[in-house]
């Protein structure tokens, strides 16, 4: 940590939302003469890397200034009168609970600008694909930061346009329906969860997270409760997604260019969970224990679906794609965020907030190294990669190869990796959820969640069976194995899964005493 003047704080957090903004302006403006380098496409994905950056740096800069002593304090606040005819404010800060979001958030969408500028999407402009990134990328740094409903509803609903956009536009074979599937679910969901949030502001009298947080519900009747819960929640299942409402999900991925998905799988989703954390556990917990139990049903239901769609992808002859089995692995994980936030316990929250962020690393990195794999071979089809091109990757392109089953082996939890804690500590939440919550129904809850451990251990290792083992045919394509670009915009995911899972308590003691204080009765 260095001590870092509040008002520094405060710049920082508001330049993360407000500085994107900035960048996407500026993406649609001529390029200086001095700026155009070989050509304007250049210089405006070049202008991507250079604000993507600079929002990294803010990023990192406001972590180190952070008070890791104080994480369940917001910090780096800013609340100004917005609308104060319904009370509605400009109020960000952040806590243990978001800052490592916002940090996630900003290293994806850099990465993502830096493989675009070594592998320029292929589509319209790339002045519009930079600027629709940098207004996705304020969108979701927004929801993270912001401490009012309705802006955190206005920032959740920026992110569908620019997201819908990229799949539309630069997308692959099947991108419109995927694209109009996308967001006609999600704004579906989000005119529920709209009907909600008014209802807690209005009925509480306030719209303040933090207030709501502090009050703990008292303001709120339990059949008040019960309705905004059901409301906001179906809103942020949609985004989740929990299953049956996935459906979406795997369209999407698949006609998704590499950096679309990359932020649809790393950050995008995290949305509906950190919502489920920020506003209906502390606002309205009545209303959550009373869903508690289905929430956790449905998402176990999704690990095992989500495992099982999964292994019928990976047999022979299934005709599977890559891109589309890695969605399906996301209805699963993302199960497990769900079981703990659904246990109400400090152990099932910090296990969600941990499997949040790692499934963000882990996935991010999958989705590139697919999108390199399609690139070299054509393909992202199992039957085409295993059997017709026999990609054969230990062989053809060991370090590729090697990459690939790093990824798969942190994505089924391997122990020392970042995906082992979060599903780990979601499990022994459910062992012991919160009073008032059924004891045996969690512990059902529990055993079938460790089942679908095991079939996702099962279709990874067939995955990296298929695809990286085995003796190439004579007459397959050479591969290119990892560019520096790509070696550059990997090593910080692969690095950080390490270093998260052999030092959990890095981000556990940044998330830990906030959860408490927030399942405890509000946050200061």
């Amino acid at each position: 940590m260095i001590d870092i003047n509040e008002s520094v704080m405060q710049f920082l957090l508001a330049f993360l939302v407000a500085g994107p903004l900035l960048g996407a302006v500026a993406a649609l403006l001529p390029a200086p003469p001095g700026l155009k380098g070989k050509s304007p496409e250049q210089a405006v994905l070049r202008h991507g890397v250079t604000v993507t950056g600079a929002i990294l740096v803010a990023a990192v800069v406001l972590a180190l200034g952070f008070d890791h002593d104080q994480p369940s304090t917001m910090q780096a606040t800013t609340d100004i009168s917005w609308i104060p005819a319904l009370d509605v404010r400009i109020h960000l800060g952040t806590d243990g609970i978001s800052l490592p979001l916002l940090v996630l958030t900003a290293l994806l969408t850099f990465l993502c600008a830096l493989h675009s500028y070594f592998k320029p999407p292929a589509g319209p402009s790339p002045k519009a694909f930079v600027a629709l990134l940098l207004v996705l990328e304020s969108g979701t740094l927004a929801t993270f930061a912001v401490l009012d409903l309705i802006l955190f509803f206005l920032a959740f609903e920026m992110v569908l346009i620019p997201m819908y956009f990229l799949i539309a536009r630069w997308g692959g074979e099947g991108r419109a329906e995927a694209a109009w599937r996308f967001i006609l679910y999600t704004l579906l969901g989000s005119v529920v969860m709209l009907l909600g949030l008014l209802l807690i502001g209005i009925t509480a009298g306030t719209f303040d997270m933090v207030a709501l947080a502090t009050d703990n519900g008292r303001s709120l009747t339990t059949s008040v409760q019960v309705i905004a819960v059901l409301a906001i929640g179906v809103g942020l299942a949609v985004k989740t997604p929990m299953w049956p409402l996935h459906s979406w999900l795997p369209d999407a991925h698949t006609a998704a260019p590499t950096v679309g998905s990359v932020l649809l799988a790393g950050v995008l989703l995290k949305m509906g969970t950190y919502g489920f954390v920020r506003i209906l556990l502390p606002a309205a917990p009545d209303g959550f224990r009373t869903f508690a139990p289905y929430l956790a049903a449905f998402a176990v239901v999704g690990i095992i679906y989500g495992s099982l769609a999964c292994l019928a992808l990976a047999r022979r002859g299934a005709k599977g794609d890559l891109k589309r089995l890695i969605a399906y692995s996301s209805v699963g994980h993302m199960g497990f965020v769900l079981l703990g936030i659904a246990t109400m316990t400090p152990t099932g929250v910090n296990g969600a907030l941990f499997a949040n962020i790692a499934h963000g690393l882990i996935t991010g990195l999958l989705f590139f190294l697919v999108g390199a794999l399609k690139d070299r071979t054509g393909s992202t089809d199992l039957d085409t990669l295993a059997e017709q091109t026999g990609a054969a990757l230990y062989g053809k392109a060991p370090r590729l190869g090697g990459l690939l089953a790093f990824g798969a082996v942190a994505s089924l939890g391997l122990p020392g990796l970042a995906g082992f804690w979060g599903e780990m500590l979601a499990l022994f939440g459910a062992f012991d959820p919160a009073d008032g919550l059924s004891r045996p129904a969690f512990l059902t809850f529990m055993a079938i969640g460790a089942f679908g451990t095991l079939l996702t251990a099962a279709y990874l290792l067939i995955v990296v069976r298929r695809v990286c083992m085995g003796a190439a045919p004579q007459d397959a394509p050479k591969l290119t194995d990892v560019r520096p670009y790509e070696f550059a915009a990997w090593t910080p995911l692969v690095v950080l899964t390490v270093v998260a899972g052999l030092w959990p308590k890095a981000l556990l003691g940044l998330t830990d005493p906030a959860v408490q204080q927030l399942l405890s009765g509000g946050t200061r």
